[in-house]
């Protein structure tokens, strides 16, 4: 027989509790715990025993059909997962409200049923005119792919598993996901975290690609269990700023190929469009003369990505001079700026600090120090840097510039776009600079400032 017990469960790790507390203990979080009840098997069938399973070589070569990706001919989309999708595969797509993850996802629907694949778009937070809305904005109405709007995650987990001709089946979103058996509530950490392994398991039965639609907390981590990005292939971000009319797919797991890749899109009223040269979206509306402007060769997986930084420095009426950052670690520029007052004599003590990543793109390269250094002496000396320059390198607490990887590749972007000049750390093994590039390889930041004039 079954006996019903009362949890409380994280909403951030997963873990369990038997009473409520304000703060969990295995990761510190306030105000997480929820309540659960979980049936536990009691009496004489509670324990009992396996049985053998059978165990294959891995040198066996696998079917041809069932490792072939498919292709979604977004190839944003398909940089990102490494090729395209692995048929039985899960993927979760997390973002903000708004930013376009519903238009993405109908599009690529859209997309592959065009193309003659057998797809699904099943919404537990729109009817289905709400969607028939959408496709006729997006052009896509007259489009043969499924659509229902359902939020039993057994149901859809049978109508998968019958349906053996599903390619793709996108759930939107795996919050508004239930399975009758489990006395919650949707949303709560055993219902999504139950419902996606019924449909994660009716996918690997019908050899169908599932990808999950989940919501995001404040600080913009996937809202549930933790757990939920384990049991998934795949854990995709698109991100960006609504104020700019460009997205970021960004993948930060994936079980079947590179990790940190990026697919830029742009928002348009038909729709995102996918853009081919990111670096020269990003440097449209740059002009060169401007103090307190530089332009940072950086990569963002194996696509290298140049961007315009800026930087204003200005004098301060507070007791605490502000350091307003947009686009990049707040911390990375205190120890920056430290280094150039400690180490290079740059006057910072007493000013106002804003710096920005031009068009909302978020870096998280170390490799961006040399730029962002570049952009606060610019400002400083209310001088513009060298025209159709490009800068990057680490910056160590002892002011040495250390090297960065895929040097070679930042450059033939740069040269790619008409830049002339660049300066970098010194490298071991040289690689082929382009012909039109002049490479300038200071050693410390202080040389590196005696190369743009010095501090005035």
């Amino acid at each position: 027989m079954a006996r019903s017990t009362t949890l409380y469960s994280c909403q951030g790790c997963g873990a369990t509790a038997p009473k409520w507390a304000g703060k969990c203990d295995a990761c510190g979080a306030w105000n997480s715990l929820v309540e659960e009840r979980v049936e536990k098997q009691t009496g004489k069938g509670a324990k009992s025993t396996g049985r053998s399973i059978d165990l294959t070589p891995l040198s066996d070569a696998p079917s041809a059909q069932k490792v072939m990706r498919l292709a979604t001919g977004m190839a944003e989309f398909d940089r990102v997962t490494g090729g395209g999708l692995v048929p039985g595969s899960a993927l979760l797509i997390g973002g903000d409200p708004g930013i376009g993850k519903s238009t993405l996802l109908l599009q690529l629907v859209t997309k592959l049923a065009a193309a003659g694949r057998n797809t699904a778009y099943i919404t537990g937070e729109e009817s289905a005119d709400q969607v028939r809305m959408r496709a006729a904005r997006l052009g896509v109405a007259t489009v043969p792919a499924g659509l229902a709007t359902a939020t039993n995650a057994a149901d859809i987990a049978e109508t998968v598993r019958k349906d053996t001709t599903l390619d793709l089946v996108v759930i939107d979103s795996i919050q508004t996901m239930y399975l009758p058996g489990l006395d919650s509530a949707p949303g709560t950490v055993s219902q999504v975290r139950a419902s996606a392994h019924e449909l994660i398991r009716a996918a690997k039965v019908s050899n169908a690609a599932v990808i999950f639609v989940g919501h995001v907390t404040k600080d913009g981590a996937i809202a549930g269990p933790r757990v939920l990005e384990h049991m998934v292939d795949a854990v995709l971000y698109f991100e960006g700023d609504r104020s700019h009319h460009f997205r970021l797919l960004r993948g930060v797991k994936n079980r079947f190929g590179a990790t940190d890749e990026i697919g830029v899109f742009e928002m348009s009223q038909t729709g995102l469009q996918e853009v081919a040269n990111p670096s020269q979206l990003f440097l449209a509306d740059r002009k060169n003369a401007v103090p307190g402007t530089a332009v940072f060769g950086g990569m963002e997986g194996t696509r290298p990505l140049l961007v315009e930084i800026e930087a204003l420095v200005a004098p301060s009426s507070l007791a605490s001079p502000r350091r307003n950052v947009v686009g990049w670690d707040s911390s990375r520029l205190a120890m920056l700026t430290a280094v150039l007052e400690a180490r290079c004599g740059v006057p910072l003590s007493g000013r106002d600090i804003f710096l920005n990543v031009a068009g909302g793109l978020r870096i998280q390269e170390p490799a961006a120090d040399l730029a962002v250094a570049a952009a606060l002496i610019s400002s400083v000396n209310a001088r513009p840097l060298p025209e159709r320059a490009l800068f990057f390198g680490e910056i160590a607490l002892s002011s040495e510039i250390r090297q960065v990887p895929q040097a070679d590749a930042r450059l033939k972007e740069a040269a790619k776009l008409g830049f002339e000049r660049g300066f970098m750390p010194p490298v071991r093994n040289k690689g082929t600079v382009p012909s039109s590039l002049s490479v300038s390889q200071p050693e410390t930041l202080s040389e590196f400032i005696d190369m743009l004039g010095g501090i005035v």
